[in-house]
């Protein structure tokens, strides 16, 4: 009766009394029955409540010895609303891959947020006329890092940070970076320092010629639009395929790394 009155179901009713949740206020020796006073209903109120609140049979039990409820309301509020910023991210996800669906465009860049290493680099910085100049300037800099007895970091890490802020095609403000072990003295041409681990950056794959590489910048601006972000650093280009290692361009690999943080509202 007691089970049916409260919408309980008697499994759950013996596995309370099993684990010391909420005991039958008296048993029937011969049928084994469990019998439950009116007396008990605002304790069984008070578990079924927080049990349609997320909380687990363990916290609840807690409450039995002693925790206080208030201060477990507290914490399930920011747990409630940890998983609902989760998910409210989630969702502008799945708005923002509908959109570019709608739109007839494709999801040639899936752009992910996670975070970046705190590093020590060898650096080397220079405003240079255009994307074709790298190949004359980058391979100085590895024999100067040779000459200073560098030892790359593992795994490697070179990348470039664009001090302009933005995409651009020329006149570019480039700061070339090589993950390494150690600092070295610095030279006339490379300079040594630590980046700061960065928290979260908005990233995405980009596979082809450097020449296209705005197109995955403009994916991740709409992507950062779409989901409530802005740019909170410079971004950087990490070089993981390339000239070094691929015979042709539509084979490099370029991961664009956008530091991001959340809009102000």
């Amino acid at each position: 009766m007691f089970s049916k009155m409260n919408r309980v179901t008697v499994k759950a009713l013996r596995y309370y009394d099993e684990i010391g949740l909420l005991k039958p206020a008296h048993i029937d020796d011969f049928t084994g029955y469990r019998y439950y006073t009116s007396e008990q209903l605002p304790e069984l109120y008070q578990i079924l409540a927080l049990r349609q609140m997320g909380f687990t049979l363990d916290e609840i039990a807690k409450v039995k010895t002693g925790k206080s409820v208030h201060n477990l309301l507290h914490l399930k509020k920011e747990q409630l609303l940890k998983e609902i910023a989760e998910s409210t991210m989630k969702l502008a996800q799945v708005e923002h891959y509908l959109n570019l669906n709608e739109g007839g465009f494709t999801m040639d860049y899936n752009v992910i947020i996670k975070e970046l290493p705190e590093v020590v680099v060898a650096s080397m910085r220079r405003v240079v006329n255009s994307y074709n100049d790298f190949f004359a300037v980058i391979p100085p800099m590895g024999e100067e890092m040779e000459r200073l007895g560098c030892e790359c970091a593992v795994p490697e890490y070179c990348f470039n940070i664009y001090h302009d802020g933005e995409y651009k095609e020329e006149n570019i403000d480039v700061e070339v970076c090589e993950a390494v072990v150690e600092a070295k003295q610095d030279s006339e041409m490379v300079k040594f320092k630590k980046i700061d681990r960065v928290p979260e950056a908005a990233c995405t794959l980009h596979k082809g010629p450097y020449d296209t590489l705005r197109n995955a910048y403009g994916a991740i601006l709409k992507w950062m639009e779409d989901n409530g972000y802005e740019p909170a650093d410079n971004p950087r280009e990490s070089y993981i395929d390339g000239i070094w290692n691929k015979d042709t361009e539509e084979d490099w690999l370029t991961e664009i790394q956008f530091p991001i943080k959340k809009k102000d509202i």
